[in-house]
């Protein structure tokens, strides 16, 4: 059964492959004729995965699951929050990162505290299957690895560790996207039935 990732993001679609390994679902890429994705204009990230698959699904007449996922930092109201993609002016991971460091440049390291947050939804024919994830951590004061993509720089593990200093098979073994993923695909099934 082919099931399509709602995302233009290639980071995150890299991410659904590897998890979907050993799976008997095919996940595939939304195809270029694909030009835009609808707005993201949901209040939760569970309303933008909504939005997302269910403009996919029903453009491809296949099952799709949108994920909507960001980061909440503590000390700025959990900020970026479901603007983390849009966060600075220009969208850039590199962007994104430097405008939240600039605005934790005066917080203590103790209250850097902060959690990514995953919903997925799968979405075929008016039925909806959905699950969250979490990875608690902080931020940190410098950038640290070049693995995995958006905040994964800057956001530290409970080991001490960046994300980013992460190999893809350790990443998915404790990603907010991960701990999401496994349960939807426990409940992906009833789409079918």
């Amino acid at each position: 059964m082919k099931i399509a990732i709602a995302t233009k993001n290639l980071g995150k679609f890299n991410e659904f492959k590897e998890l979907s390994v050993d799976t008997d679902y095919e996940f595939i890429q939304i195809p270029s004729s694909v030009q835009e994705m609808p707005p993201e204009n949901g209040t939760s990230f569970y309303a933008n995965a909504l939005i997302k698959a269910k403009y996919i699904s029903n453009y491809l007449g296949i099952p799709a699951i949108g994920d909507d996922s960001g980061l909440e930092v503590d000390a700025i109201e959990g900020r970026p929050g479901i603007f983390s993609a849009r966060y600075s002016s220009s969208g850039t991971d590199m962007d994104n990162c430097l405008k939240l460091l600039d605005e934790l440049k005066n917080i203590k390291e103790s209250h850097r505290t902060g959690r990514f947050k995953c919903s997925l939804v799968a979405y075929y024919k008016g039925k909806i299957v959905k699950s969250s994830g979490t990875l608690e951590g902080s931020i940190a004061k410098d950038f640290k690895g070049s693995n995995g993509f958006g905040y994964d720089p800057i956001f530290i593990v409970e080991s001490g560790k960046h994300l980013a200093e992460f190999e893809k098979g350790e990443k998915n073994l404790i990603s907010h996207r991960a701990k999401a993923f496994k349960s939807i695909l426990l409940e992906i099934h009833k789409l079918f039935t």
